[in-house]
């Protein structure tokens, strides 16, 4: 069984770009794990909740098969956290699918890993990935070697399906 972590703000994340990937995963039979920087109850911007599973300073890359940072406003939190950064790193240089949505992508771009590759964000976070090399390219999704990036909530549901086909599901 193929497994996805996902990493989630403790709060204020978009409950969309979480339940709807999510669905499409598990659909399928694919094991999402939910982490973040607390375990127990987190709440999205709308009142979703969910549940964390693991801290984000436990997770091994090698447990997993894709990762996936979720966007909303708490997703500020891992801008520049070195857990976040590290695992960004740790999948991307695995080849696994390393991906983002919304805001999330100022994670990618603060780990270094959007340089010279064509990524998108919620306009917001535009300034972030120029400034850390990336191609930004405005589009609702973009996919550049094992990096797929999305710009909002309005395409989080095929943010999940183009990832499920990432991992060759």
């Amino acid at each position: 069984m193929k497994r996805v972590i996902f990493i989630t703000a403790p709060e204020v994340f978009r409950d969309e770009e979480y339940y709807k990937p999510k669905k499409v995963f598990e659909n399928v039979g694919i094991e999402v794990i939910t982490a973040s920087t607390k375990t127990g109850e987190l709440t999205g911007r709308f009142g979703f909740k969910t549940t964390s599973d693991l801290l984000i300073d436990s997770i091994n890359a090698n447990d997993f098969d894709a990762i996936v940072y979720i966007g909303g406003g708490g997703a500020s939190v891992f801008f520049n956290n070195p857990h976040a950064l590290k695992l960004a790193n740790d999948f991307f240089k695995q080849s696994k699918p390393t991906t983002a949505i919304c805001i999330a992508s100022v994670i990618l771009a603060n780990a270094g890993i959007l340089k010279d590759k064509k990524a998108t964000v919620f306009i917001d976070g535009k300034e972030a990935l120029i400034k850390n090399g990336a191609v930004y390219t405005g589009a609702d999704i973009e996919i550049d070697g094992n990096i797929i990036t999305a710009n909002g909530p309005e395409v989080a549901e095929k943010f999940g399906k183009i990832v499920l086909k990432a991992l060759n599901c």
